[in-house]
């Protein structure tokens, strides 16, 4: 194929001026646009990268139940703080006259990336006793899992709510065990099948 045929291989082609124009501008540029440039490319390459490989694809509801006037809750996400509020809670009465306890709930949506991750959870009261701990769950992607929190003065607990409760346990806690329920947790008894 002939080269001098084909638009723009010709050398005896002038430039459009336009051209000429945006490179001289671009030769005049001192060498440390060019460095800045550079970095700022760079910057938003790995920005990009971070971005794509960790995206908060994954919901943790957090719902949150307490017996203070005031405190604080921090919520913490492979070491990284990802939420922080004030807990306030109202004094319930019993029989409506006699005083019984401050009561106060939270329920918040934190998005986070997929994958294994530690949560450590923190209240800390203006009196400056602090009660926290750390738990590490699996979340899927485009998947939530809610998280229930009991903070007291005297009690921290933390439980996931989407997680099945074993059989025995829920009927202990019913105040009932039904004797399907029995016979399967207890060793003892077996159902044995009759000779012939």
């Amino acid at each position: 194929m002939d080269q001098q045929n084909l638009p723009g291989m010709n050398s005896d082609t002038p430039s459009p001026l336009w051209w000429q124009k945006i490179q001289v501008q671009v030769r005049a540029l001192p060498v440390k646009a060019w460095i800045v440039l550079g970095l700022f490319l760079v910057a938003a390459l790995f920005m990009g990268l971070h971005t794509a490989f960790a995206a908060k694809d994954s919901t943790l509801h957090l719902k949150v139940q307490h017996g203070f006037r005031s405190a604080l809750l921090s919520v913490w996400i492979d070491g990284e703080l990802a939420y922080s509020s004030k807990l306030s809670g109202a004094m319930k009465k019993k029989l409506g006259l006699i005083p019984e306890s401050v009561q106060g709930n939270l329920a918040q949506t934190i998005p986070l990336p997929s994958g294994n991750r530690e949560l450590r959870i923190r209240v800390e009261t203006p009196d400056g006793s602090v009660q926290e701990q750390t738990v590490s769950a699996e979340f899927v992607r485009n998947g939530d899992r809610t998280l229930v929190v009991a903070a007291r003065r005297t009690d921290f607990s933390m439980n996931w709510e989407d997680l099945p409760v074993p059989v025995a346990e829920s009927a202990s806690t019913l105040g009932w065990t039904p004797r399907a329920c029995s016979s399967a947790s207890d060793p003892s008894r077996t159902s044995r099948t009759p000779r012939r």
